[in-house]
């Protein structure tokens, strides 16, 4: 997703826009009542923040529902959990939040879950997965908001520099074009591989999949050192990383990198989301877009990845909380919210509507891997700290010796688990 830092500045929480008075979701006398509602920051600059869609949003909705207000905080991806979480500590608990995972508030007994606080007309509406990949323990609490997948882009101009006429489909393909790019257009980095603390879980989860690998098994036990992750790192190591064929230290190379590098065209292949669409045609760069190459085949599913709004039980807004999210999950906003900001939808009509509107082609590489996109294990409230020690050490896996690397990760995170029973 797009989060770059937009500093922002309120009297009520450091960091945030207000739309109205500041503190929790109160009501009054004459049955009024205010939601709170807190959500990430979209935007990069002022003109684009997401305060300006929230408090259109907020406006129409409480037009139409005079006795409910909402007060609109909009936080910098940077520094919303922190303050979300100074918040609920400080008993200024939201009603609504917006923002990037779920499950410590659920281990802390804090949302409604999603029927409660959704219509079946909205729930039946979420992409399935989407919703599938909010539950704990077989109960949706995380309600997506927007999602992202991961597709291959490719220069084109350095690809036919090179001599290669089609985006590859296997490792071993992968491999060879990096090679031929390598040695016929010098200066440029045949595959951007950023495995930083930005993106590690990420990139290293992609490349896993592609070999068979992945997180969790199916009863959602930690496998991070299994025999497949252990050889795809290898694998990294020995054909991409060992040749030259990518950042000489992939493991402090973040994303933002890889994304300009491609955009500048300094970069040949990259794994991406939708936003590099926008930054490629800035930089007037030929791209193509194309299925993700595994070890013998292009992948059968691809990474997904989801905001999530849940609601919070605090306050006692139930009804209140549910209109609100009915208004802000009809076709109309998210429509706007999605096309505003690049990103993919999570429900049926608005995907419906971008498929067959005309003006999103460049997106229906994305389309078509979204039914098919594997997530993170976010219902395991284990794992933002799991996920913090792979981003922090995962790369290293590539430089260092990948099966201690992946077994210490492993340890760590069984380690996590104990802690947690």
């Amino acid at each position: 997703m797009n989060r770059r830092v937009l500093a922002l500045s309120g009297a009520c929480v450091a960091g945030a826009l207000t739309l109205s008075a500041c503190g929790g979701g109160s009501g009054s006398g004459n049955g009024e009542v205010t939601l709170k509602l807190v959500a990430a920051d979209y935007g990069d600059k002022a003109s684009n923040s997401s305060s300006l869609y929230w408090r259109d949003v907020a406006k129409r909705f409480t037009a139409a529902n005079p006795k409910i207000k909402v007060d609109v905080q909009v936080i910098n991806w940077n520094d919303i959990d922190a303050q979300v979480k100074t918040m609920i500590q400080s008993g200024d608990v939201p009603d609504i939040l917006q923002t990037g995972g779920y499950a410590d508030k659920v281990a802390d007994d804090l949302l409604y879950p999603a029927e409660d606080v959704l219509s079946v007309k909205t729930r039946s509406n979420l992409i399935p997965g989407f919703a599938k990949a909010g539950e704990v323990k077989g109960v949706q609490y995380g309600i997506p908001f927007v999602s992202s997948a991961r597709a291959l882009f490719y220069n084109k101009a350095l690809f036919k520099q090179a001599g290669i006429d089609q985006a590859p489909k296997t490792w071993s393909e992968l491999t060879a074009d990096a090679q031929k790019i390598k040695a016929k257009v010098p200066g440029v980095t045949p595959y951007a591989l950023p495995l930083g603390p930005e993106e590690a879980q990420g990139e290293g989860l992609i490349w896993e999949l592609g070999n068979g690998g992945g997180y969790t098994d199916v009863t959602g036990k930690y496998t991070l050192d299994s025999p497949q992750n252990v050889d795809t790192f290898k694998w990294l190591k020995s054909n991409l990383v060992g040749p030259g064929l990518t950042y000489a230290h992939p493991a402090t190379t973040d994303r933002k990198t890889a994304f300009a590098d491609f955009a500048a065209g300094k970069a040949a292949m990259l794994n991406g989301h939708p936003s590099l669409i926008q930054m490629a045609k800035d930089g007037k760069v030929d791209y193509g877009v194309a299925p993700i190459p595994g070890r013998d085949g292009v992948l059968r599913s691809t990474l997904g990845v989801a905001d999530w709004m849940m609601a919070f039980k605090d306050n006692g807004h139930k009804e209140q909380i549910k209109k609100f999210l009915d208004f802000a999950y009809s076709k109309e906003n998210t429509l706007k919210f999605d096309e505003t900001y690049n990103l993919m939808p999570v429900t049926q009509d608005t995907l419906d509507e971008m498929q067959g509107n005309g003006k999103h082609k460049d997106l229906q590489p994305f389309f078509n891997l979204l039914p098919n996109a594997v997530f993170y294990p976010l219902g395991d409230t284990t794992w933002d700290a799991v996920s913090a020690d792979i981003k922090k050490n995962g790369g290293t896996a590539v430089s260092g010796d990948s099966a201690k690397v992946l077994g210490d990760l492993q340890k760590s995170a069984e380690a996590t688990v104990a802690d947690q029973k």
